[in-house]
């Protein structure tokens, strides 16, 4: 096959012989040159592909995936895990629902061998979960990690080779012959010892050109061509052909344009499962894979969270809650999010970062006033159209703002979504009185709480946790004063009108009072009036905190005392003696 492509085109070229580049805009007066050598770099060449198909594709079903954190991932640890976290996280991953996992390089340690024997011996593996593992491409090295394998029902051994010219040249010192030639080869040694040993095994291939995003595509087509010339793929026998960006140094549109070019040129593509593994160098992994999938790709290797190698793998648990989060199954569980980085973590002995998408501690948190005021309204409105439809609120199509999914799909609670802080505004305070304390105060109380809460945080700086919120409430709101209610008597009425009598305490003397008015709470600032206290009601709320027969019920009231407003909460399992303790909590507020 001669494919139309310039086989060179990987080399890198002069700083001084680069086309000219396109720019956008004009640089600020205010921007000037950083100093740094940028001249000893040089950009990725694009790929001749004008009619690339890819960016007009999406994604409907997810790929396959392969597990390397028992491999790549173990290899990057300051600390290798001990053969009981390897274990750990490999029940983890089978859990999870991966069927494909790279257990190990068992002809680098004895460790690994050790470990790839007690999955098998132990008959750990389930039946659905094909193991792979990982060799050189020498003689020797591939008879030891076909050993590893003996008695496995499934596996699959995944050779690799480097490829790229810096590496022919430098680390090396192949041409392109002798380099395609360890390929080959290679792939004879790993038939001659699968044949030798691991009769009865359902056995698979994969093999890799390392290096790939920096070798010229027509090599890396043509050690394709004679690894596959070898192994021979046809109905039932796939052949996996893993294209890694192993350091990732194009922008992620550039290895897309080099998978669908491979994809279009491979012999045999439809026994091919090609295969991606992006690591995070330019901190775009997640879009190599995601892209490379829209350009052929059929399968994803990555690690859980990340890890690997340098800046790491490409993340799946990322990748996995992308598709969840477009309505695609990502086949995987991610349900419990928090025991799945708990684990990760403990496995690696590595922290998984607060923000780090999906899983971070913090990533459904809004501390911001606007944001926390648009979740507040988002979780409102869903509940509202849920109603409307008729349908239960977690079967309801997720649209809260600030929030891509919704964080009880994987396991988090609401208790956590809106933190509050100096940053913070109505709207986060409103969402957790509710969601923490079941308060679901006016708007206007709203903003006047928030100004007690900001005040907390101007004086004592960090976050405001919900029992410090409660603190402050129940200090502002709840706390006793100089006018207190000791006793009512339900209101009667009597001409139309609300009679009401109550036995309240001022500056700790008993009075009994009486008054009249178009309902109770009238009537009882009637009765206020009558002993020299001006209350006049302006607004009033109220609603049940629970459900049932001793269901308690808040009250709030909104009043006019002086020449100024003030409101008033009350808490009581009586709907009219919440309301009257309201009054007052507004009364003795003013008295301060």
């Amino acid at each position: 096959m001669q494919p139309q492509h310039n086989p060179h085109q990987h080399e890198r070229v002069p700083h001084d012989q680069m086309p000219a580049q396109v720019t956008h805009g004009h640089r600020p007066v205010s921007q000037r040159p950083s100093g740094m050598p940028c001249q000893r770099y040089v950009p990725f060449q694009p790929i001749d592909l004008p009619d690339r198909t890819w960016p007009g594709k999406s994604i409907t079903v997810a790929p396959r995936w392969l597990s390397t954190d028992l491999r790549d991932g173990n290899q990057a640890l300051i600390d290798p895990m001990s053969p009981g976290r390897k274990q750990t996280m490999f029940d983890l991953l089978v859990r999870m629902g991966y069927k494909e996992i790279e257990v190990g390089f068992p002809s680098a340690s004895q460790a690994d061998f050790d470990f790839v024997r007690s999955l098998i011996e132990g008959g750990r593996i389930p039946a659905d979960v094909q193991i792979s593992v990982l060799t050189q491409a020498r003689d020797e090295l591939i008879e030891r990690t076909v050993q590893s394998l003996v008695g496995a029902p499934r596996a699959s051994v995944h050779l690799y080779n480097a490829t790229a010219p810096a590496f022919r040249r430098v680390v090396f010192g192949n041409d392109r012959e002798e380099t395609k030639a360890l390929a080959v080869e290679g792939t004879r040694s790993v038939v001659k010892y699968a044949d030798q040993y691991l009769g009865g095994c359902e056995f698979g291939y994969e093999y890799s050109p390392e290096i790939f995003m920096d070798t010229e595509l027509d090599f890396a087509l043509d050690v394709c061509d004679g690894v596959m010339d070898v192994w021979q793929p046809g109905p039932g026998r796939e052949i996996i052909l893993n294209l890694p960006c192993t350091v990732e140094r194009s922008t992620p549109n550039v290895y897309a344009d080099q998978i669908e070019w491979m994809s279009r040129n491979l012999p045999h593509r439809e026994h091919v499962c090609l295969s991606v593994h992006t690591h995070n160098d330019r901190g775009t992994a997640v879009a190599d894979a995601e892209l490379a999938v829209l350009a052929g790709a059929d399968r994803i290797e990555g690690c859980l969270f990340g890890n690997g190698e340098r800046t790491g793998n490409v993340c799946l648990v990322t990748l996995g809650l992308n598709l969840f989060s477009q309505g695609i199954d990502p086949m995987i569980d991610f349900s419990d999010i928090d025991e799945i980085r708990r684990t990760v973590e403990y496995c690696n002995q590595l922290p998984v970062h607060p923000r780090h998408p999906y899983a971070g501690d913090l990533v459904y948190t809004a501390f911001s006033g606007s944001h926390q005021d648009a979740i507040k309204k988002g979780f409102e409105a869903l509940e509202r159209d849920a109603a409307a439809a008729g349908t239960p609120v977690r079967d309801f199509r997720w649209e809260v703002p600030y929030l891509p999914i919704d964080p009880q799909d994987v396991g988090r609670s609401y208790e956590a979504v809106i933190r509050v802080n100096s940053q913070s505004g109505k709207g986060g305070v409103a969402f957790i009185m509710k969601a923490e304390h079941q308060l679901d105060l006016p708007r206007r109380l709203q903003i006047e709480f928030s100004r007690v809460v900001q005040a907390h945080t101007d004086a004592e700086g960090g976050e405001v946790t919900p029992t410090q919120m409660w603190q402050a409430f129940s200090d502002e709101y709840l706390a006793d004063g100089p006018v207190a209610l000791l006793v009512h008597q339900n209101s009667s009425v009597v001409d139309a009108k609300h009679v009401l009598s109550v036995e309240i305490r001022v500056d700790s003397e008993p009075r009994q009072v009486e008054g009249t008015g178009n309902g109770p709470i009238s009537a009882f600032c009637d009765a206020l009036g009558g002993i020299g206290i001006d209350v006049r009601v302006r607004d009033y709320a109220e609603h049940a905190l629970s459900a049932g027969s001793d269901a308690q019920a808040a009250a709030y009231v909104e009043c006019e005392i002086g020449d100024q407003v003030w409101w008033g909460v009350g808490i009581d399992s009586n709907t009219v003696t919440a309301s009257l303790r309201a009054v007052l909590s507004a009364l003795n507020r003013s008295q301060r």
